[in-house]
């Protein structure tokens, strides 16, 4: 019997990467999937900031109106809270009780990182106190620091509260992360605030699949950027044989669902205004298939990040939007020169966001500088 030969793996370029990962992100054509469905496709969407998840929703979604996801909020069947990189994110209900897999490496190192000020705290202990006072009642941070503190006055009372939280699923229960109104952040476990317990999760191999579908295709360090978690290289490795093969310009070894749309590189990509975090951004290790190399860093300065906006695919231009009384002004700071063209799709999906997503009267879109890069 002659011997098997392998096939050296097809390459991808930097745009076929960049169509691959717009349409599995719902960013190529605004999909018909209701709200609640796209939650779930994109794994949770990143919410370190109350608004962000409604305007990743809008460029995605046909005819999208904030009150679905704000309903899916107070419903209950949409949570917010600390999961994939340590950082918040809105999940489906389901999701939220069952990504434990993803959420224990980041939460652990996070814990370590605050060790010097919880000496002498048991944390099994720290954990079963929380638990009761939050599950008591939904506590504002404030609060849930004094009574922590009434326990363990010689430790540091932000370890505290971290420690709850790495310890613990908790929720930012509503009305924080409702689109039409907020308040301040109230804790409570998700099992509590949902009314029932965590069943089985999902393994690792399941939670990599989810991960293509809505990211590849990608590498084992992508997956392991995105989640903020390591030694994921045995799953993917398990995978192999369900699974596509590729590499990418530098030869790095990127891994597939068999079926999944890979569009021709000259696809047109529409104009998209994405928020501050959005996970398009922070899904990959390498993340050149989005951000130009010449762009990486240059979407905020210290602690502010502003909007981005895809031109072709690419992220080439960043946005604010001010009130100024009755109109809301929306300034465009280019990255690159955009054709007039660009600039035209640019202006036309502006007044459209703008329209969905402000309540203003009045609207004035502006090509700026807001943000000085000191060059």
């Amino acid at each position: 019997m002659a011997a098997q030969t392998h096939r050296p793996a097809a390459r991808l370029t930097a745009r076929a990467l960049n169509r691959a990962t717009l349409d599995r992100q719902l960013l190529l054509r605004r999909s018909a999937m209701s709200a609640k469905e796209a939650v779930g496709h994109l794994v949770g969407l990143q919410a370190q900031n109350t608004r962000p998840p409604y305007f990743q929703l809008y460029a995605r979604l046909a005819d999208f109106d904030p009150a679905e996801l704000s309903a899916l909020m107070e419903s209950r069947e949409a949570v917010r809270l600390v999961t994939l990189r340590s950082t918040l994110h809105t999940h489906t209900a389901d999701d939220a009780l069952t990504l434990a897999p993803l959420v224990r490496a980041p939460r652990e190192r996070e814990l370590r990182s605050f060790r010097r000020g919880l000496e002498g705290v048991d944390l099994d202990r720290l954990a079963a106190v929380a638990r009761e006072l939050v599950e008591e009642r939904p506590r504002p941070l404030k609060e849930l620091r004094e009574d922590l503190l009434a326990h363990w006055p010689d430790a540091d009372p932000l370890a505290l509260t971290t420690a709850a939280r790495c310890l613990l699923p908790l929720v930012q229960a509503t009305p924080r992360g409702l689109w039409d109104r907020s308040g301040q952040v109230v804790l409570t476990t998700v099992e509590h605030w949902l009314g029932r317990s965590a069943g089985p999760g999902p393994g690792l191999d399941t939670i990599v699949l989810r991960y293509l579908g809505a990211f590849g295709p990608a590498s084992v360090k992508d997956f392991q950027s995105w989640a903020g978690t390591t030694r994921t290289k045995e799953v993917f490795e398990r995978l192999r044989p369900r699974l596509a093969v590729f590499r990418d310009e530098n030869g790095v070894e990127l891994f597939d669902l068999p079926d999944a749309p890979r569009p021709d590189p000259d696809t047109p990509a529409p104009p998209r205004f994405l928020p501050e975090f959005d996970n398009v951004l922070l899904g990959h290790a390498d993340r050149t298939r989005v951000i130009p190399a010449a762009n990486k860093g240059r979407n905020g300065v210290g602690n502010q990040t502003y909007g981005s906006v895809l031109i072709d695919g690419f992220l080439d231009a960043l946005w604010r939007v001010r009130r100024e009384k009755d109109t809301a002004v929306l300034t465009v700071q280019p990255l690159r020169r955009p054709t007039r063209a660009e600039s035209a799709g640019i202006t036309e999906e502006a007044a459209r966001m703008l329209t969905a997503m402000t309540d203003a009267p009045d609207h004035d879109i502006r090509f700026g500088t807001f943000l000085d890069f000191g060059e």
